[in-house]
């Protein structure tokens, strides 16, 4: 019957364990990743050595991200970040089944219909990248600086969740990052390198 206890605890905890939220740290190493992209080949995080690399949680049901596409903010955002020589990641840590889930075909025809300036849209399914970085909400935005560090972690802007988010005029908004990378270019401290982030629960 101990025995029996013991494997039940054992089983219980690493089911848990799966679901823990990691909370990376500014200024220390991002962790590294790898996942398959819409035209399902490896990406891994390591590619991108050398570069600042922005991370974006997304989930394209979400009516958050679904109004900041809809009205071609994160694509603008997407557009400054590019044409600073940024990588802009995308990844879906939705489960199979769950809100948000897509396939590589869907995939490639989301961003060809939203004509977004990712260069990869990532596929986590088992919500071990999301849950590496912590991710809490489509969006959630990161960035990393050409070593590997984390610089930046929160929301898109500062308009935050809620009703309040569905009337405020977008453009209205602090853009947190086109702030940072404002602040990059100009080889300035990003002055708010830790920010709320809001939007839909990511579908874990």
């Amino acid at each position: 019957m101990k025995k029996l206890i013991f494997i039940f605890l054992l089983t219980s905890f690493h089911v848990n364990s799966e679901m823990v939220l990691n909370d990376p740290i500014v200024g220390k190493k991002a962790p590294e990743f790898s996942l398959n992209n819409e035209f399902d080949k490896k990406i891994s995080l390591l590619d991108f050595a050398g570069k600042y690399v922005i991370l974006e949680w997304t989930n394209h049901e979400c009516p958050y991200v679904k109004r900041h596409y809809d009205e071609k903010n994160m694509q603008t955002t997407q557009k400054f970040a590019k044409e600073h020589d940024f990588i802009w990641l995308s990844i879906i840590s939705s489960a199979p089944g769950k809100q948000g889930f897509i396939d590589t075909s869907t995939a490639n025809a989301l961003m060809k219909q939203r004509n977004s300036h990712e260069d990869h849209m990532l596929f986590d399914e088992k919500g071990v990248v999301g849950r590496l970085y912590g991710a809490k909400t489509t969006p959630h935005m990161f960035i990393i600086d050409p070593e590997g560090y984390l610089i930046y972690k929160g929301g898109i802007d500062d308009i935050g969740g809620g009703a309040k988010f569905f009337r405020t005029n977008l453009k209205l908004a602090n853009n947190y990052i086109n702030s940072a990378i404002e602040s990059i270019v100009n080889k300035q401290n990003i002055v708010s390198d830790v920010t709320i982030p809001y939007g839909c629960s990511v579908k874990y």
